[in-house]
């Protein structure tokens, strides 16, 4: 099985993840300034400050693909744009949300979903240093229970934050707009993204592994 297909290259350019960092920041900062709800934007931002920073500190140890810095960007930018307004209260969710006559904002939905799709391939590689010590299924089964047990982890631990820091913000910040099982369904859309992210990682890794076959 190729490693290219399987783990970032041990001598790679950074200058993809450099740019990533660059754009995340440049929106990070501008979003930053002066969030609809600053209470709320620092809840929302408390996991970003600690992945981000570990991200950088750590990259000299160990370097993600391109791939895995790109769709972790589009997954933090997402995020961003929902801390800045709150996510029940982005613009875009609510313009659809007129336009189909939906009974809320579902752009936190689309956001849960984006973080099983786009943040498989990165889990999946940290996770799997090493991918040819564990077989090719047991990798991505294993890989969509992990994105599973953070979007888990981030539900519980976002009820808990709500109801000890800042009880006040707890509303706009568990963004549930009235919907009892607002948490099982966040968790379920994760997951159908990460089983997404994951055929698609698979046939990437299937034809990866085909163009470098030796031939006859």
């Amino acid at each position: 099985m190729s490693r290219a297909a399987n783990a970032p290259p041990a001598h790679a350019s950074s200058t993809v993840p450099n740019a990533c960092l660059a754009v995340f920041l440049v929106v990070w900062i501008a979003l930053g300034i002066a969030p609809r709800y600053r209470e709320d934007w620092v809840l929302e931002n408390l996991l970003t400050l600690v992945a981000v920073p570990a991200a950088v500190l750590t990259f000299r140890r160990f370097r993600f693909s391109d791939q895995a810095y790109v769709q972790a960007t589009l997954f933090l930018l997402l995020h961003t744009v929902g801390s800045h307004y709150t996510y029940s209260e982005v613009p875009a969710g609510d313009w659809v949300k007129h336009l189909f006559g939906l009974s809320r904002n579902h752009y936190d939905r689309v956001v849960h979903f984006c973080f099983g799709l786009l943040m498989l391939r990165p889990v999946r590689e940290r996770a799997f240093r090493k991918p040819e010590a564990v077989g090719r299924a047991a990798r991505f089964y294993l890989s969509v229970a992990a994105v599973m047990l953070w979007s888990a982890g981030y539900e519980i631990s976002e009820s808990i934050v709500a109801a000890v820091v800042d009880p006040a913000a707890g509303t706009a910040y568990l963004g549930t707009q009235g919907d009892v099982w607002d948490a099982q369904k966040d968790m379920g859309l994760a997951w159908i993204g990460a089983l997404i992210g994951a055929a698609i990682d698979a046939w990437q890794c299937a034809g990866a592994s085909s163009t470098q076959a030796p031939t006859a």
